[in-house]
């Protein structure tokens, strides 16, 4: 055989030998890994570079430019170091196609931050009794002022206090005419005060003041139940009079001159001192027709964004909030985008904000803190909503009311998700707030995170339209801690069959069936999660709301509460301490409350109608059973002896021997399962304190419960209470809860606080306090001592009226 057969075949060989595993290829085509394009960011690159690790962009607008011309994926990795935004980054449909996907993200293990805090370089010289001041070159926006990475607030009065309940500090003197006509010239100023009835809060800035001493004001729709302002929660800051506290500062916006008080022991001339010049870092920019697709933000610091307490604010439909559209990172028009594994913090407005249509969206493995509004918002367009109303007083009249079922267009998030995020210590500035917010969406699944330490809701929703949420796995708690009438979930459903007159909505429920449910069109679900509020109920379904399923939840507060509303499911939840809050239900509501475990009789409001079946629950005593007979429910309900297995540590399972569990009213459910998963933020999550049991069934004799104005109380005698507490040694009262309405120490007196003294006696025990109360005046404000956050705190309380 000669040379050029030998050749002949071989190259037959070698082209059979591609055919064949070109056509494996393509069999096995969904298998196939695509390698991305990779290109590097760094802040010290410049406009000459090509995106190489050696030499890469210093923009990440240059390389997402130069990425829309690179076919396949894209990776663009970000080199460690601090990204200064001078304007938002716009995402846009060239960026995030249909064809590939586009991941932001650092270099393995770097940590790249995106700001738009601007560093501002001062030379101090002494001002007057400990205050330094400095001159600020240019013209940057001075809203909020980070010092080394902790916000420092705004000379303000009262003085900042950890421990108020309300912005840190308020009081009816903070408007005084006598306080007001001091002060030379309050222009850029703010009030920050509370609805009347605590129901969220209102924003003003300050244009002036009459020679009478009056504010001149503009401001006070960031609310949408209007009201006049809380007499005695209002705060006043940057106010240049008021620059009396360390910490404090004030920008002289026309001399260009920054006051600071330094905190004791502050080295000034080597701290960082920087200012946040923008509302947002990032913003997906598609639209229904033209979306932004595929595009992943993961494992970045997102930081620095200015206050939006006085941006333009729009109601969410007949909601009790408005809301500023826009976030630190928003999202409008997008599909199958995420953020992951990300770091939110000292941001002065939303962190997240899902904006009209998105789909198919997540936010996961994310931990979100310090942010003055909300953490994550899915909020869509008004025109997607059939015949809708804006404000609580507000309706379509019913002859003019669209009848068709669902939405008008497709202008709201639906199938996107929240997983594993860890949010808390948010609405720094903004009261009427909440972790996760639905409005106007569908189908949103909220799983597995830990939510705490808000002003109110940790989860909302704001509106029936349109359902379809799952919300599971979730530990909520620390909430409503600066409002009032509100849950640690709270709902609102004011859909198109809801009328302010309720003469009217009994009318349009009974003569029209199908309106009830033509917005929320699908069930939400509520289950396996945690919830506890200290000031209001664990779970909240207020006006109207309808179509919901709430199961397997444990609620260690503040129990379960049912306004007027249709179609809800609640079975197999635990209330610890608390029970069944049903109020104002609609004739032939369709509601059933079964198979639940109530540790206190029922607490109805006006209910003259039960709904479809309230049977088959488990009391803690004859008593509290027998009255609910006596209404003409629970007529198979059963008293038991309720041991949990282990409650202290959050085990609030029953034993299989537990006569609810043998007889099969109740189920056992996961108790480990709720918040965060990811093992470092689960290092980071705080965990609510356990209730004690306290049900009527199963107070002993040497364990006495006593009631003192709306307290719950009882002697602090176990090595568990003592751990929970803090304290050196079984002595004293504990705060076992606090009524969430009417009682007057609700701002004061905390649930496991721990009551040492009254008056000037000490207290040990619960007979030392009724001796102490009986030395008291207590119709005049009178001191207490409690153990609190490891220390003694000496408090006035209130003085209460003799009944």
């Amino acid at each position: 055989m000669n040379i050029n057969s030998i050749s002949r075949r071989l190259r037959t060989c070698a082209i059979i030998i591609v055919v064949t595993f070109v056509g494996s290829l393509c069999a096995r085509a969904e298998n196939v890994v695509t390698i991305p394009h990779i290109i590097y960011i760094s802040p010290g690159g410049d406009t000459s570079a090509d995106g190489t690790l050696e030499r890469p962009y210093g923009d990440i607008a240059m390389a997402l430019r130069s990425a829309r011309n690179i076919p396949g994926d894209i990776e663009i990795r970000l080199r460690k170091g601090i990204y200064r935004l001078e304007k938002p980054l716009i995402l846009t449909p060239e960026d995030g196609r249909q064809d590939r996907h586009v991941t932001i993200a650092p270099c393995p293990g770097e940590k790249p931050v995106l700001t738009s805090s601007l560093p501002v370089k001062l030379r101090w010289q002494p001002y007057r009794n400990g205050i330094m001041k400095a001159h600020v070159e240019g013209q940057p926006v001075m809203d909020m002022l980070i010092v080394d990475g902790e916000i420092r607030h705004m000379a303000r009065y009262p003085n900042y206090d950890p421990e108020a309940v309300r912005f840190n500090g308020t009081s009816s003197d903070a408007t005084s005419p006598k306080r007001v006509k001091g002060w030379k010239n309050p222009a850029g100023g703010y009030l920050h005060a509370m609805h009347a009835s605590d129901w969220g809060d209102f924003h003003y800035r300050i244009t002036g003041k009459t020679k009478k001493g009056e504010l001149q004001l503009e401001g006070g729709w960031q609310n949408n139940r209007p009201s006049p302002l809380h007499k005695e929660n209002r705060m006043v800051e940057n106010i240049f009079e008021e620059l009396d506290a360390p910490g404090e500062w004030f920008y002289d916006e026309k001399t260009s001159t920054l006051y600071y008080y330094p905190l004791p022991g502050e080295n000034i001339e080597d701290a960082t001192f920087e200012s946040p010049q923008l509302k947002s870092l990032v913003e997906f920019r598609g639209s229904t027709d033209n979306p932004v697709r595929n595009i992943t933000l993961s494992g970045l610091e997102l930081t620095g964004t200015v206050r939006t307490f006085m941006e333009s604010y729009e109601p969410l439909l007949r909601s009790d909030w408005t809301v500023y559209r826009g976030g630190a990172i928003y999202l409008e028009g997008t599909e199958n985008c995420s953020v992951d594994n990300s770091y939110f913090h000292n941001l002065g407005g939303n962190g997240i904000f899902f904006s009209g249509y998105n789909r198919g969206d997540e936010v996961t493995g994310s931990h979100l803190t310090n942010i003055g509004a909300s953490a994550i918002c899915f909020v869509g367009k008004p025109e997607a909503v059939r015949s809708p109303s804006f404000q609580y007083g507000q309706s379509v009249p019913y002859e003019e009311i669209d009848h068709t079922p669902g939405p008008k267009s497709d202008d709201y998030p639906a199938q996107c998700r929240v997983y594993d995020n860890l949010i808390h210590t948010i609405g720094l500035f903004e009261k009427q707030i909440t972790g996760v917010e639905l409005s106007m969406s569908k189908d949103i699944t909220i799983a597995h995170n830990s939510i705490y330490d808000t002003p109110r809701a940790g989860i909302n929703i704001g509106d029936g339209t349109w359902g379809g949420h799952v919300i599971e796995f979730n530990d909520v708690f620390y909430t409503v801690k600066e409002t009032g009438d509100h849950g640690s979930f709270n709902s609102w459903g004011r859909d198109r069959f809801w009328h302010p007159n309720r003469g009217v909505m009994n009318e349009i429920a009974a003569k029209d069936r199908a309106l009830i449910l033509a917005d929320a069109t699908a069930t939400t679900i509520i289950r396996n999660n945690r919830f506890r509020c200290d000031r209001g109920w664990d779970i909240d379904l207020d006006d109207g709301s309808s179509n919901y399923h709430i199961y397997n939840n444990l609620c260690l507060n503040g129990g379960i509460k049912l306004r007027e509303g249709f179609c809800r499911v609640v079975e197999n939840n635990i209330m610890v301490s608390n029970s069944f809050h049903p109020h104002v239900w609609f004739p032939e509501s369709g509601d059933i409350f079964t198979r639940n475990i109530v540790m206190t009789a029922y607490k109805p409001i006006a209910i003259d109608h039960w709904g479809a079946m309230v049977d088959y629950n488990v009391f803690p005593d004859s008593a509290s059973l027998y009255e609910s007979k006596q209404r003409g429910t629970d007529t198979h309900s059963i008293v038991a002896a309720l041991n949990p297995n282990n409650s202290y540590y959050g085990d609030f399972s029953l034993g299989n021997d537990s006569e609810p569990i043998k007889t099969g009213l109740f189920h056992n459910f996961p108790m480990d399962r709720f918040g965060v998963v990811s093992p470092g933020l689960k290092t980071l999550a705080e965990r609510p304190v356990m209730p004690l049991i306290t049900s009527s069934g199963q107070v002993k004799s040497d364990n006495e419960i006593m009631d003192w104005n709306g307290l719950s109380l009882k002697n602090l005698t176990t090595l568990g209470e003592r751990s929970a507490t803090g304290m050196d040694s079984e002595r004293g009262v504990y705060v076992v809860s606090v009524a969430a309405l009417g009682s007057p120490f609700r701002d004061f007196i905390r649930p496991n606080d721990v009551i040492i003294g009254a008056g000037d006696s000490q207290v040990n025990n619960l007979d030392d306090l009724k001796k102490a109360l009986n030395a008291i005046d207590s119709t005049n404000d009178f001191p207490v001592v409690i153990f609190r956050n490891q220390k003694e705190n000496r408090i006035l309380l209130p003085g209460v009226p003799k009944k």
